[in-house]
């Protein structure tokens, strides 16, 4: 059987579980047979121990990873949260209200154009306060699954740097 090296195509099935910091513990993630997780090991932008504990796995193997905040996506950082005039949202001179509404995330881009996803954290009369932590920032995750399979990427998937094909990425 192939084990997971780097440069694998690895499918999975998982749950994710999270802890903040009360040790409140709730299920945030499932990835089922039907709709797997697929991704290029190595490449995928995963928490390195989450990926280094897959390595040397095959099909069929279970696996259990705890990440806490600085091995995931880091502490939550109160500088991450941004308040923007009402008037940055506008589109052809008008701010979409249902759009501004608490806990939705719009795609934003910085002042050299790098792109991310911020959450609506509060709005009033003169601003919209945005979270630009990732959505797992400060928590403790905790992933329980299997591997379901796993093969060698192909020259395409290595030189694009994704999988491709059922479940990846379509050209």
């Amino acid at each position: 059987m192939t084990q997971i090296t780097e440069n694998s195509v690895v499918t999975l099935t998982y749950e994710l579980r999270v802890s903040d910091e009360t040790g409140a513990d709730t299920l945030v993630e499932t990835a089922e047979a039907d709709e797997p997780m697929l991704f290029l090991m190595g490449r995928s932008g995963l928490p390195e121990k989450f990926e280094a504990a897959l390595l040397g796995k095959q099909a069929g193997d279970p696996f259990e990873v705890t990440l806490a905040p600085e091995e995931g996506y880091g502490d939550y950082d109160e500088d991450m949260l941004v308040t923007l005039p009402r008037d940055t949202f506008a589109v052809e001179g008008k701010v979409d209200d249902e759009m501004l509404q608490v806990g939705n995330y719009l795609p934003m881009s910085d002042q050299d154009g790098n792109h991310m996803q911020g959450r609506v954290d509060a709005v009033d009369a003169d601003g919209v306060r945005m979270d630009f932590n990732h959505p797992l920032a400060g928590m403790t995750m905790h992933f329980r699954g299997r591997v379901e399979s796993c093969r060698a990427a192909t020259a395409e998937e290595l030189d694009h740097g994704h999988v491709h094909g059922p479940g990846g990425h379509h050209h």
